[in-house]
């Protein structure tokens, strides 16, 4: 129970301060025992952060594992300050960052050039955030962009897992099994229909991700895919004394130059961030649409103001390669299935949220957990990838209405998971001013009145 109560049909109680609304667990929220649970296995993804940080940055494993402690603090800000989203990564922008990385030195240059590009993605969220102009291109960019973006966003992080040289290659056996089992579970329409018939496959469901997460894990190790943990006990040690060091207060601030060779990388980062917005609005719009009793207040300026906090976090105290997302698609997914089912089930979308992130903090301190999932991180955060892009798709095909919006949106996709953000960006603008647009040439005298070869009317 927690001390203030929602009366159905308003929204959740919370303390205002400035642009935010506070929320405190056992406060302004329940616990929830099923996002707990689940947390305890899914923070093994902000775990498998620990490998590139290594690589790229150069860092001993403890000052990485307290680089990934600061990114936990992140990760509760959102639910703290009125977002209704679960956060996460800019995942599907995590090659274009690796590729930027690999022009310089893992150590000091490697972490001047990761600050850059993240105070540069702090800045644009922040302007967008406080100018309210994020909000009003949720609301300006055509449909047919909004999905092409998702779209692309999905293949692109399809593209990184089976690819020749990807994960799948390596691990065949652990990540297509993993993949169907949790494919099955959060969106096939016959064990929908289980579930409806059979409690303890509804309890499955409440789980999302894990029950796939712990099979591919199982199964990796049993086939070799992936060797036998070595299980410690105690709490975890990250290294604060010694991250100071790594830090941009130590290693000095970047030139100018690389401000300006971290442009292009930070504008694709925000466009795919931008997909990821417009995936959590259309999932927390369907929740709302569902649950009466809560009222959805999902602000795209406040979800711009927080992710520009954390990115600021992260620039001063851990440069981070998967920079700072407002959407963990996956687990919000998952989240928003389970809300559905009602009160009972999730008494907030912010319990669910805020617990879970809750959760998977104190879970960083927990060194038998750290040690037992510190062998199997790779398969952790390619779950992830495939779930992300098969959502992405869904998503982003079910934002268009018309044939000539799908074909945009699907060339813009390819287009921009192959070659970029930006040329993608530019390939659905052209698009949609040449394909799209009724009035461009003025030869139509009523809007849509003679549609596009192939366009569907309605």
């Amino acid at each position: 129970m927690q001390l203030y109560n929602r009366k159905d049909g308003d929204e959740q109680p919370y303390w205002p301060l400035g642009p935010f609304k506070v929320r405190l667990p056992l406060v302004h929220y329940r616990w929830e025992t099923a996002e707990m649970l689940q947390a305890l296995i899914m923070f093994v993804v902000s775990l498998a952060m620990i490998p590139l940080l290594q690589k790229y940055l150069g860092l001993p494993y403890e000052v990485a594992l307290a680089y990934v402690v600061v990114c936990g603090i992140g990760f509760m800000l959102p639910a703290l300050l009125g977002v209704p989203l679960v956060p996460g990564w800019i995942t599907p922008g995590i090659p274009v960052v690796l590729l930027f990385l690999g022009d310089y030195e893992p150590g000091p240059q490697a972490i001047q050039a990761l600050f850059a590009l993240q105070i540069l993605v702090f800045f644009i969220f922040l302007i967008l955030g406080i100018t309210r102009l994020g909000s009003a291109m949720v609301r300006i960019v055509p449909n047919s962009m909004k999905g092409g973006i998702i779209i692309g966003a999905g293949i692109a992080a399809l593209i990184g897992e089976i690819d020749a040289g990807g994960r799948l290659a390596n691990t065949p056996i652990s990540l297509v099994l993993g993949s169907l089992i949790c494919l099955y579970l959060m969106f096939s329409v016959s064990f929908k229909g289980l579930t409806e018939r059979v409690p303890f496959a509804r309890k499955i469901v409440n789980y999302g991700m894990v029950p796939g997460m712990i099979v591919a894990i199982l199964t990796g190790i049993a086939v070799g895919e992936y060797p036998m943990p070595d299980v410690k006990w105690g709490i975890t040690a990250p290294d604060f004394a010694g991250m100071w060091a790594y830090l941009p207060f130590s290693v000095g601030f970047p030139e100018a130059k690389v401000f300006l060779l971290a442009v292009p990388t930070a504008v694709i980062a925000y466009i795919i961030a931008f997909g990821d917005i417009i995936v959590g609005q259309s999932l927390m719009q369907r929740a709302d649409e569902l649950r009466t009793d809560e009222k959805i207040e999902n602000n795209v300026d406040r979800i711009h103001l927080v992710t520009a906090l954390r990115n600021a976090l992260h620039a001063f105290f851990a440069p981070y390669p998967g920079l700072a997302g407002p959407l963990w698609t996956a687990v919000a997914a998952t989240m928003a299935e389970r809300y559905k089912y009602g009160r009972k089930a999730m008494e907030s979308i912010y319990s669910g949220a805020g617990t879970f992130w809750i959760t998977g903090f104190l879970a960083l301190f927990v060194l038998p957990l750290v040690s037992f999932f510190q062998p199997v991180l790779p398969i952790a955060l390619s779950l992830t990838l495939v779930l992300t892009g098969y959502i992405c798709l869904m998503v982003g095909f079910e934002q268009l209405e018309n044939n000539t919006e799908r074909g945009i949106a699907g060339t813009m996709g390819v287009v921009l998971a192959v070659y970029g953000a930006g040329w993608g960006l530019a390939t659905g603008a052209v698009l949609y001013i040449l394909v799209e647009r009724t009035h461009l040439l003025r030869f139509a005298s009523v809007r849509g009145k003679q549609p596009a070869p192939g366009a569907e009317t309605e």
